[in-house]
């Protein structure tokens, strides 16, 4: 699979690429290398708190070249999931600002919604937010709760900080309604992806610093799923009895660790 053979691989970013406004040492020189040696590939991402757009920028400014196609996030599944399953039932959504244009196909509306879709809001969570989202739920019949993905929580300069697992989970235990999840490590998040490269679960890798988001939601689905011990990680995440494919230290041992490793 990997010694010269094709492969695709997806690539995690916040933990992985940088960490907040910090480049990972060795991320540029690890995506200039995916693009030249003609690898398929995608940053999939459970950021929910900023447009792809912004993430192409970001990315630039840390050196690395990309677009919006190469970059799958909840919500574009979200709006995909919606087409497919509302036709053109309103939903309302629970996202940051600057997310709400990546909603823009969908019919937005406060009431009688088909679908109450959440994503990160960070410091942005109030009761009252919480409290709005959960009287949607309790209509009769019940919308659809959509989550951009069940991370619990992830790694800022800062600190820990809560991701948006834990307020979905609030919902669904309030409401009774379970969530159709649509980032990682839900199944079809991942299946979207391989949609997008077009290459099957064999012989794609995930590369994370997620031991559940990124490498046990990827092996669930068949792909293999390297480890970096960078972002997120930490020691004890080899003690929770997931085995990854592989770890590496940093992203920047990635080509090396494709040279060295058979199929």
């Amino acid at each position: 699979m990997y010694r010269g053979q094709a492969m695709a691989i997806l690539f995690d970013l916040d933990g992985v690429f940088y960490r907040g406004d910090e480049v990972i040492p060795g991320a540029a020189t690890v995506a200039e290398w995916a693009r030249d040696s003609a690898v398929p590939h995608l940053f999939v991402t459970n950021t929910t708190s900023r447009p792809r757009n912004s993430l192409v920028d970001k990315l630039a400014g840390f050196g690395i070249a990309t677009d919006t196609d190469h970059i799958l996030t909840p919500p574009v599944a979200a709006v995909q999931w919606c087409r497919r399953h509302l036709g053109a039932r309103a939903v309302v959504v629970y996202v940051a600002e600057t997310t709400r244009a990546e909603f823009a196909a969908l019919r937005l509306a406060d009431d009688d919604v088909g679908a109450v879709i959440v994503g990160d809001l960070g410091r942005e969570w109030t009761f009252d937010r919480l409290n709005d989202a959960f009287r949607h739920l309790m209509h009769s019949p019940p919308p659809a709760l959509i989550a951009l993905g069940m991370t619990r929580y992830w790694q800022t300069a800062h600190g820990m900080q809560l991701d948006v697992g834990p307020f979905v989970a609030a919902l669904a235990y309030a409401s009774g309604v379970e969530p159709v999840v649509l980032g990682k490590p839900a199944p079809a998040f991942f299946q979207a992806a391989l949609d997008l490269l077009g290459s099957s679960a064999q012989e794609t890798l995930m590369v994370g610093d997620d031991i559940r988001g990124d490498v046990e939601g990827a092996l669930k689905v068949g792909m293999r799923a390297l480890l970096v011990r960078t972002g997120k990680f930490r020691d004890t995440d080899l003690q929770l009895g997931i085995e990854p494919t592989g770890v590496i230290d940093s992203v920047r041992d990635l080509p090396d660790w494709c040279a060295r490793t058979p199929g």
